[in-house]
């Protein structure tokens, strides 16, 4: 029986043009396995309400076509449910698919939805607000709002805003509590990672699993100017875990407490929180269409399974490319039988 799927697209998002996805879809989509639809967002929202009502129907797949803000609003639509969620990764950082190494070109991604292999993942809640990827407080959360406010997306603008306000950033004090006791810190920014980047492959957590039932805690402790380049370096290095200026942890649940309300961020999406902040993990509450060459233990993969996926997406490049000299010939065979009157 043939899966049933909407695609929400959101026009808005990240920086490349989306005008061609339904096509990509209509000639990439394999129509033995899927019936589909093609649903474009209008408001901010309106993808959770597609997603919600797509749920409703008993969908198989809602597939986000956007950035991690679409995939996010997508995803906490059908959380706990039968409908899966797959990902064609149009942002400007694209965090939760380049961790679950899916293809960033639209039709290789499409190539996975083919594949249609579903995993039960975990995905987490900071204060009611969904995440999937990372959430956080303190100098990430300041930058996601002003990269909100920027009017313009992309990793440049994202790294001018690191720029200029980090230096002038004041490191607060936090005191957390789960569920090994209580400890007071001073840091420059807490995440709470289920996934291991931020996006644009800038690595916060890189142990990070979604698989494990734990969310990763790291604490960025005050740093100077001359440190500041090793921590860029160490985040886009995978080694940041490494760093002296990092403590992480693993736990299920949390609560922070801070001196003052302030901007917290879900999946780089910032809201107005107050003083505690309360972080939670729910283990295998979404079901998400991965990658079949992706490391079977969700963790960050090797060489070789790089290799592998590399190899995957350009035999789906070969494939495509042997479809189209297929049809070529066809088109030439009949058009040769018609002048010969066969």
């Amino acid at each position: 029986m043939k899966k049933k799927a909407v695609f929400i697209i959101n026009l808005k998002s990240g920086t490349s043009d989306k005008a061609t996805i339904p096509e990509i879809i209509a000639s990439t989509l394999d129509k033995d396995k899927f019936d589909y639809e093609i649903a474009v967002t209008q408001y901010a929202g309106h993808a959770s309400e597609i997603a919600a009502s797509a749920k409703d129907q008993g969908i198989d797949i809602a597939v986000a076509v956007g950035g991690d803000g679409t995939v996010n609003e997508v995803a906490r639509a059908i959380v706990h449910s039968n409908t899966a969620l797959g990902i064609i990764p149009c942002g400007s950082g694209n965090g939760l698919a380049r961790h679950l190494l899916l293809p960033i070109n639209a039709r290789k991604a499409i190539e996975v939805i083919n594949n249609c292999e579903i995993r039960d993942l975990d995905y987490g809640i900071i204060n009611g607000y969904p995440f999937f990827c990372t959430c956080g407080m303190g100098f990430d959360a300041f930058v996601s709002k002003k990269f909100a406010e920027a009017g313009k997306r992309g990793p440049i603008t994202y790294v001018e805003n690191v720029l200029k306000e980090g230096l002038k950033y004041k490191p607060e004090t936090y005191v957390i509590e789960d569920e090994n006791g209580t400890a007071r810190y001073k840091a420059f920014l807490i995440s709470c990672a289920n996934a291991s980047q931020y996006g644009n492959n800038a690595y916060i957590a890189p142990q990070a699993s979604m698989s494990d039932g734990l969310m990763d805690v790291i604490i960025m402790e005050p740093f100077n100017l001359l440190e500041a380049p090793q921590i860029s370096i160490d985040m886009f290095n995978k080694t940041l875990d490494k760093s002296s200026k990092i403590k992480t942890f693993r736990c299920k649940k949390l609560r922070i407490h801070r001196s003052a309300p302030g901007v917290i961020h879900y999946d780089g999406d910032p809201v107005m929180s107050g003083e505690d902040i309360d972080v939670e993990l729910k283990p295998k509450g979404i079901k998400i269409i991965v990658n079949p060459f992706a490391d079977r233990n969700d963790r960050q993969p090797n060489a070789l399974q790089n290799a592998a996926a590399e190899l995957f997406n350009e035999i789906n490049d070969i494939s495509e490319d042997i479809s189209k000299s297929t049809r070529k010939f066809q088109a030439w065979s009949k058009a040769i039988q018609k002048k010969l009157n066969l």
